[in-house]
């Protein structure tokens, strides 16, 4: 079998001079907390994309995918296209626009692409992407960008032109590696805090749990989200929920549920108490405090369920195939570890962190019902997007 170079080689038929590696995250706090400027805890996973790559000497990024076609870009050419919309180009395009709109003028390269972030895993594939186009270009043209601003283009990417309106955590996470809590309270200047915590030593696994559920179509979903509490934000003419403080949002909650309707208020109050949530989870990791860390992840799980509302779709009852990951993954935890919904929601993966001693059965009740593979044992990679080879 060839490896990533050879397999460049044999794409472009010439040797890559570079390989560059962005990481999967895992969001171990603050469930869609970003796009309001909250606080989140998140960790780089030991799972990545990898691109071998060369210059070619031309104004056009050719990038070849395993296992799909070949994309190319003219970079003379940067403005949004609504057709490339929910596609790889688009990322592409959108990347390369987040420098060229800095002031930097970069070339074209030839990258072949392989990843161990499987789409959908809810270990956000598309942001370790983005992150791995934008540290390649970064290092190529000597940009001398930081973590920070390579995860802002890559945001950039992929709200103006994928089409997603995702928060910044997934991408700063990629970006900057390790664990790190994050304060989006400055969208222009997060504060990012890296949390010193040995998780190898914990006595748990951190387990990421294939619910089976595609993401295919749920974009309104994740969108309903952050419009719903841009809803309750324009009652007091702010734009998100972290401008208004929490005592005046409740004096004020007959009025907002007037306006704005009880499903949002509900989806606020979750925002709310996971800003407040996160500090608790940070700071029992800090005192090394594990237990306590599990009981906020359990009450975090939790509150998404069931005032986030991002576990089921809306309408949906025949599939509800989170909601019963994690009906399951409680089931057999009983009152230990702890359980949660991962990410975006309502498709995809959940969190669990296992007891060691508890593991291999808890990965076999599991797959009984989910499938062979479904459990994924992770562990937390300490470097964000870097060059893995290549001066």
């Amino acid at each position: 079998m060839m490896n990533l170079k050879e397999k460049f080689q044999a794409a472009f038929g010439a040797a890559p001079t570079h390989v560059f590696s962005a990481p999967g995250r895992t969001e171990l706090g603050g469930n869609h907390t970003d796009h309001q400027r909250g606080c989140v805890l998140a960790a780089a996973v030991e799972l990545d994309t990898r691109a071998a790559v060369r210059l070619n000497g031309t104004s056009t990024i050719r990038l070849l995918s395993e296992g799909y076609p070949l994309c190319e870009v003219d970079l003379n050419d940067l403005t949004v296209r609504h057709v490339e919309k929910n596609t790889t180009v688009a990322l592409i395009r959108g990347v390369a626009a987040g420098f060229a709109e800095r002031g930097f003028a970069i070339g074209g390269f030839d990258a072949y692409v392989t990843s161990t972030v499987l789409p959908g895993s809810g270990l956000s594939s598309s942001a370790a992407f983005e992150v791995l186009l934008g540290t390649a270009i970064n290092h190529l043209y000597s940009c001398g960008l930081d973590a920070v601003d390579i995860a802002r283009i890559a945001q950039y990417a992929e709200n103006v032109y994928f089409g997603k309106p995702c928060g910044l955590m997934d991408q700063m996470a990629s970006s900057v590696g390790g664990c790190v809590a994050i304060d989006f309270a400055d969208p222009l200047a997060p504060v990012v805090t890296p949390v010193d915590f040995d998780f190898s030593v914990c006595g748990h696994a951190l387990c990421i749990i294939d619910s089976g559920a595609s993401h295919a179509d749920l974009t309104d979903e994740y969108a309903a989200i952050p419009a719903e509490m841009k809803a309750v934000s324009a009652v007091f003419g702010k734009e998100v929920l972290r401008q208004i403080p929490e005592a005046d949002f409740y004096a004020r909650l007959p009025e907002i549920r007037q306006a704005v309707g009880d499903r949002a208020v509900l989806r606020a109050i979750h925002i709310y108490d996971e800003n407040r949530r996160v500090a608790a989870e940070v700071d029992a990791l800090r005192r090394g405090d594990f237990q306590a860390f599990l009981d906020e992840v359990n009450l975090s799980g939790f509150s998404s369920q069931n005032l986030l509302q991002n576990v089921i779709p809306t309408g949906a009852t025949t599939h509800q195939e989170v909601a019963l990951a994690l009906a399951l993954a409680r089931h057999l935890l009983g009152s230990r570890g702890a359980c949660r919904v991962h990410g975006g929601g309502f498709a995809g993966t959940i969190q669990a962190f296992v007891p060691e001693d508890m593991l291999k059965e808890f990965r076999r009740g599991m797959e009984a019902v989910l499938g062979e593979g479904a459990c994924h044992v992770l562990s937390i990679r300490p470097r964000g997007g870097m060059v893995a080879e290549g001066q």
